[in-house]
């Protein structure tokens, strides 16, 4: 069953065009990625070195490409031609990171409210504890609030990573390879809920994965990499043309993208996807 758009289809939620160069251990690696984002749920999928987590990071503002442009909602955010680059805290873009880099000092509470930590520190007021309380319960924290990150299964972690991303009410929620620490059934049973989390916060979600089976289940529109560049970007259904059932959805997205990455078979294994820089 599809979702109802954010946006109409016609304006871009996410707009990027970035270009930068990287030298690693005696190689480089050319980035070129031009693409637009127009519905609620954008997968990115492509091999490990494709480029992914480096387009991901320009977006988030914590890398900055050598030129090029990234517009949210009509608003630059990067801009070489016209000197424009937003701090990462003011782009209105929330990132969750492929090992959810949640603090091991802190509790669940202290971590989803770090985003308002320079109120947590000198006491909190009632409407930001009460954001706080809202995301606990959202995310069905409140009974581990007292826990510590080391005392959580792989799932609460991740929802802890999730309830702070979000704490803030972000205008983009970027995912990176948000499922690849999980077990194979956790891992079905996490991209549902994070279906559930963005109908019920109405937030756009740009996800980077290696897993067919991300874009099976949560893409809205699929854009694949390949050594740097867009080699396809389009409408879910278009992948899925006279698709019916679960299985033969899941079969038809591997088909598509292992052919898109150019024939081969597409790389599942968890963890698979460390870019060149990384």
């Amino acid at each position: 069953m599809r979702r109802d758009p954010i946006a109409d289809g016609s304006t871009a939620l996410l707009e990027v065009e970035v270009a930068c160069r990287l030298a690693s251990h005696g190689r480089t690696f050319d980035l070129d990625a031009r693409f637009s984002c127009h519905r609620d749920v954008t997968v990115i999928f492509g091999p490990s070195g494709s480029g992914k987590s480096l387009t991901l990071q320009a977006v988030a503002g914590l890398m900055r490409p050598a030129q090029g442009r990234i517009r949210l909602n009509g608003t630059p955010l990067f801009d070489t031609a016209a000197g424009i680059d937003l701090p990462s805290r003011d782009r209105g873009v929330a990132y969750v990171f492929q090992d959810y880099a949640l603090f091991p000092h802190l509790t669940v509470e202290a971590n989803v409210a770090f985003p308002l930590a320079r109120w947590w520190q000198r006491g909190v007021p009632a409407h930001a504890r009460a954001v706080v309380d809202e995301m606990l319960d959202l995310f069905e924290l409140a009974p581990m609030r007292s826990s510590y990150p080391a005392q959580l299964s792989g799932g609460q972690r991740q929802r802890v990573a999730l309830a702070r991303a979000l704490v803030n009410r972000p205008r983009l929620l970027l995912l990176d390879e948000p499922f690849s620490a999980l077990d194979p059934l956790l891992r079905e049973r996490m991209r549902h809920e994070l279906l559930r989390y963005r109908e019920r916060l109405r937030v756009p979600l740009l996800v980077i994965t290696h897993d067919p089976d991300d874009v099976a289940t949560l893409a809205d529109e699929v854009i694949v990499f390949r050594e740097g560049r867009v080699v396809f970007t389009g409408d879910t259904h278009a992948v899925l043309e006279g698709v019916e059932t679960g299985p033969q959805v899941r079969r038809a997205v591997r088909r598509f993208l292992a052919q898109s990455v150019g024939g081969g078979a597409a790389d599942d294994s968890p963890g698979a996807d460390a870019d060149l820089h990384e």
